[in-house]
């Protein structure tokens, strides 16, 4: 049996979990462009069918439209916070880790904190990123009391799953906001980004981009050293 204080042995499925607990999920780590959000929800064994028949599941098996008209639902239905990490406080926080999974568990502490500051939650699941000490070091006092889990594939969790889903809807809403606000179109990921960085590199370098996007990935070093060659030429 597993004792408070002590992370959870990370094994290939999720093991069964029941009663009420808590979860946890992320959007936005891969793309480029946008927003880091991560969501924390809480569910008891009341809200399991309801939530299945909602459609909850992983925000990465459904589409876009549906994500974010479960994520109204939910809303009313469960105790949930997101924290928005927006691509400049992004940057500065990178820069200052220097590394992304000690930035991710800073966002999930965040998003469980806040959650546990409003239901005697006792379990605590979570998607595994990295060392798992991560998270469990940027737990405050009252998340170091619970247990916690954090295994590859926890989105097959009904928590985390609901988490994913509030977490994606809320990306796809700061993305279009950072869209209207630059006057492009940003798109999603990171593999077709090029024309709409290089755009907004002209415009305005660097410091432009880093109000939009996440500045350590590839694109940016490609984009800059593109637009510095062709001003050479």
């Amino acid at each position: 049996m597993m004792r408070h204080h002590e992370t959870a042995p990370t094994p290939s499925t999720l093991p069964s979990v029941e009663g009420p607990h808590l979860g946890s999920d992320e959007a936005g780590k891969g793309d480029y462009f946008g927003y880091l959000v991560v969501a924390a929800v809480y569910i008891e064994p009341r809200h399991e069918e309801v939530l299945r028949k909602m459609g909850v599941r992983d925000s990465k098996r459904v589409a876009d439209s549906v994500a974010r008209r479960v994520a109204v639902e939910l809303r009313s239905l469960v105790p949930f916070d997101v924290v928005r990490i927006s691509p400049r406080r992004y940057n500065e926080l990178y820069a200052k880790l220097s590394n992304l999974n000690r930035l991710l568990a800073w966002g999930h502490a965040r998003a469980i904190e806040n959650v546990l500051e409003r239901v005697p939650a006792a379990l605590v699941v979570s998607d595994q990123f990295g060392d798992e000490q991560f998270l469990r070091e940027a737990l405050l006092l009252k998340g170091r009391q619970v247990t916690l889990v954090q295994t590859p594939r926890a989105e097959q969790d009904l928590a985390v799953a609901a988490a994913s889903l509030l977490a994606r809807a809320v990306f796809l809403e700061t993305l279009e906001a950072l869209s209207a606000r630059v006057g492009l179109q940003l798109p999603k990921g990171s593999t077709h980004v090029m024309e709409t960085a290089r755009e907004l590199y002209r415009r305005g370098g660097e410091q432009l981009l880093g109000e939009v996007a996440k500045l350590h990935f590839r694109v940016t070093r490609q984009v800059s050293a593109f637009e510095r060659g062709s001003q050479r030429g």
